[in-house]
């Protein structure tokens, strides 16, 4: 673009004082011919750094996920091509779930039985709550048999106390008193009886109690309306079936995997630090990387542009999604020593700015890795635009250019 003004300035110098010698070519003139081209580009380039400032480092970054198996296992099968476009869900490679399977089966039959047994032990509550019932009245019975014979014995022995009193006085029947002392013997022994029956039925119920007590606390704990033991297998069941589910890989989302050197017949662990393959996400973030002076005017929703070599002759618009104001030099480092700053200063860092891909250009693929120029067009100065654009076109035409000479 500095060419083409500077041609088209040269023109115009040649048209007014050789061509058509309009002026006359003098020392003065040829001092102001000279200075007017100086001052005028660099008066434009300032304002151009400043309100549309450019970035050589425009780069294309994309999620990198370590695929590691929740499971391990013997892998049977990698069906994925390294560098294909996989889509979310797709299988990336599945482990042998024959261990897992029969661990499913062992659970399920622990399910059954823990259910079986939880119907037994409500059976059984049933049960006690009838036997403490039958000896409640048992009890019931014993104390009524007892306050009866109680009430004959009191009744026979005051039937003793008034033949005795009859016989004193030779009024009575001594054959009726003989009667009544046995007749109050036999209800006294009746009476050792019913309240023997009674501390044995009363004995019986305090067994029956422990017993449904015993019952009770067995099948008391609940989780929700589940008892707890047949909750636990449940829960051990759930997490067999999803450790089998997991001898499936798939996909997290649309992408490739990167670098497959997994193998059917290798062994693969849940371990983060080996993952089994690299996969890359076809979703991504572009980045432009600016000086901290050439950030002090630039807004989120400024537009913007930027040229991939990768992809010649193509200009993509997008705009300023944010800046993002943290970088490494902002961190200390945790340690006992203090921090080394060095004998110079530390240069000055970059801050990256988070560029919005306009959607029309946004199903393009790009690589991750591109690194391309573009720049950034704030809402100043918008007639100063026109140049930065026509720069980045030029830019975007040369890169059809291979210059090497092998």
């Amino acid at each position: 673009m500095d060419a083409l003004i500077l041609g088209l300035y040269a023109l115009c110098v040649w048209l007014i004082f050789f061509k058509f010698k309009w002026l006359p070519w003098n020392t003065t003139s040829m001092v102001i011919v000279i200075t007017i081209p100086v001052v005028a580009l660099t008066l434009m380039i300032l304002l151009l750094n400043v309100f549309a400032p450019s970035s050589a480092d425009v780069r294309v970054i994309k999620p990198v996920v370590n695929v590691v198996p929740q499971v391990g296992g013997r892998v049977l099968e990698v069906p994925v091509e390294p560098n294909r476009l996989v889509k979310k869900g797709e299988v990336l490679f599945k482990i042998d779930p024959t261990p897992y399977e029969l661990a499913v089966k062992g659970l399920e039959a622990q399910l059954a039985n823990a259910e079986a047994s939880s119907r037994e032990l409500e059976e059984q509550l049933g049960g006690a709550g009838g036997g403490l019932a039958a000896a409640r009245g048992s009890v019931q019975q014993a104390e009524a048999r007892v306050h009866e014979v109680q009430a004959k014995l009191d009744f026979t022995l005051k039937r003793v106390e008034d033949n005795r009193e009859l016989v004193r006085r030779g009024a009575g029947d001594r054959f009726a008193l003989e009667t009544a002392e046995t007749d109050a013997k036999t209800l006294m022994a009746q009476l050792e009886t019913a309240r023997g029956v009674l501390a044995q039925s009363r004995g019986n119920e305090v067994q029956a109690a422990a017993s449904e007590r015993q019952v009770r606390q067995r099948i008391g704990g609940k989780v929700g309306n589940v008892y707890a033991p047949v909750a636990q297998v449940r829960a051990q069941l759930d997490n067999a079936r999803w450790q089998l589910s997991q001898t499936t890989v798939v996909a997290p989302s649309d992408g490739y995997a990167i670098n497959v050197q997994l193998r059917a017949g290798s062994f693969t662990a849940a371990f983060p630090i080996t993952p089994a393959m690299t996969f890359v996400e076809n979703t991504y973030q572009v980045i432009a990387l600016y000086n901290q002076n050439e950030l002090h005017q630039i807004d989120p929703g400024n537009e913007a542009e930027f040229v991939l070599p990768v992809i010649p002759g193509k200009v993509f618009k997008a705009k300023v999604d944010s800046i993002i104001w943290a970088q490494g030099q902002g961190q200390s480092l945790i340690s006992a020593s203090l921090p080394t700053t060095g004998t110079a200063p530390v240069p000055p860092g970059r801050f990256p700015v988070k560029l919005t891909v306009d959607p029309r250009d946004a199903d393009i693929f790009l690589p991750a890795g591109a690194i391309g120029q573009g720049a950034i067009f704030t809402e100043h100065l918008a007639f100063l635009h026109i140049l930065r654009k026509v720069l980045l076109r030029v830019s975007a035409k040369t890169d059809y250019l291979i210059l090497k000479l092998h």
